[in-house]
């Protein structure tokens, strides 16, 4: 996709028109509440037909039927192999007189009280967008328990922002961190289920209600929800989406139990698959199980990583993680490729601390495998496929990648930084009445 900018579209297939736009697009497919997937068009494609939005609605409708186990069974389990395919072909979803019925069924929106659930947001220097983010949970059609915003600003800059909502509770921690700022977040929010977003995101209406479904739904440890792009307005953010795949894309309901860590794990158990940190929530207990946030990882600290090496030390304990993708979020990409490729090179140093961290907690020479091995195979795979075929960018984009590799390796040799222990959950945390 050689273009410097995408609309991002949100199209409910229940009404069947997709409107006269022809600029680029990157198509968010819906059934009413239900995402169902997304498609990224060209001019010369749009706008869709009503027979090619029939299609799409069927193809859709044929992965949320089978992941969903509309009379079919358990839910879906992510493998080593990839995602599940759907049972249901694309030829008898078209035929299927009830498949608008058998939608609606499972599109039904969620209004679980979320009154169990406490919201963190961690922030940094980030005024606007931190409003735009507050907004959108202030608009929520199932209210928090609570809204906690960590500042984790020297002067506290975020307070002023807060003050415009009084409803939620301020927190500054001045240590800088992400995993410092989420670990006290953590240990002075008061209710069962945490629920993690960012700073640089919207939340859509029915993400908290969706949270509390899934955990009133599912006897899991772990959550983690569809993350889209907000816009798609400059050539940076469309090579992070398009290119590197954005958050990921998987439109449908999965599970991350012991199967998945075994199976994943010879090659450094696959973790990142999970989902994104700025969409993710746990039981509290999980904190008290298998400890807090590693402080040495994360933004401000080792560059990243750090909710899916929490995720690799729960599922080795043999806790289960629910992605369900209900549970949506927009985020805000970089939009200039100086600060693209600073997050790129971030993101694999922190990938490759998190690796080190994995191996020294657990002795699964899979992560060494992926460091030495599996990494520099993957950049230069990257580096011939871009020098013949493009995109534009992707050369610079990898030397991120690559330079983030090389910075990573110190952890290797850092023995100090090696021998630190994770903070572990303590009791507080675990009270409802924690003194702030």
């Amino acid at each position: 996709m050689r273009t410097e900018r995408f609309e991002v579209r949100h199209i409910d297939l229940a009404d069947a028109d997709s409107g006269s736009h022809r600029a680029p697009a990157l198509s968010i497919f819906w059934w009413k509440d239900l995402p169902l997937g997304a498609r990224a068009s060209l001019e010369d494609e749009l706008p869709y037909g009503t027979s090619q939005l029939r299609q799409l609605a069927a193809e859709y409708a044929a992965a949320q039927l089978e992941a969903r186990s509309i009379g079919l069974g358990a839910p879906l389990r992510a493998t080593y192999e990839g995602w599940p395919k759907p049972a249901l072909s694309l030829e008898a979803a078209l035929e299927a007189e009830n498949l608008v019925e058998a939608l609606d069924a499972i599109a039904t929106p969620s209004f679980a009280p979320a009154q169990d659930i406490s919201v963190v947001i961690c922030t940094r220097d980030r005024g606007p967008a931190l409003s735009k983010c507050l907004s959108s949970l202030a608009a929520q059609r199932s209210t928090p328990g609570e809204v906690v915003v960590v500042d984790n600003s020297q002067d506290g800059n975020a307070r002023d922002v807060c003050r415009q909502f009084p409803n939620f509770r301020y927190v500054h921690e001045p240590h800088a961190g992400l995993s410092r700022a989420r670990n006290t977040g953590v240990q002075t929010s008061r209710f069962d289920i945490i629920a993690f977003t960012d700073d640089d995101v919207e939340a859509h209406p029915g993400w908290t209600a969706e949270i509390a479904r899934a955990f009133a739904q599912q006897d899991v440890d772990a959550f983690t929800g569809l993350v889209l792009p907000a816009r798609l307005d400059t050539a940076a953010q469309c090579s992070f989406q398009f290119t590197m795949g954005g958050f990921g894309s998987t439109f449908v309901p999965l599970t991350f139990d012991r199967r998945f860590f075994e199976e994943t794990r010879p090659s450094g158990a696959h973790v990142w698959k999970i989902g994104a940190g700025a969409n993710m929530a746990f039981r509290r207990s999980v904190f008290e199980r298998v400890g807090l946030f590693d402080e040495r990882l994360g933004a401000g600290a080792a560059g990243c990583s750090e909710d899916s090496e929490l995720w690799y030390r729960l599922l080795a304990a043999g806790g289960v993680c629910f992605y369900e993708p209900r549970a949506v979020v927009f985020h805000h990409h970089r939009s200039d490729w100086p600060g693209l490729r600073r997050q790129i090179k971030a993101y694999m140093k922190g990938h490759v601390a998190a690796l080190v961290t994995q191996h020294d907690n657990f002795g699964d020479r899979g992560n060494i495998v992926r460091i030495g091995k599996q990494l520099p195979v993957y950049f230069a795979k990257t580096f011939v496929k871009a020098l013949f075929e493009g995109p534009p960018g992707r050369l610079g984009i990898l030397a991120a990648e690559v330079q983030g590799w090389l910075a990573g390796l110190q952890f290797l040799l850092r023995f100090g930084w090696r021998m630190r222990r994770i903070p572990m959950g303590t009791a507080a945390t675990a009270e409802k009445g924690i003194p702030r």
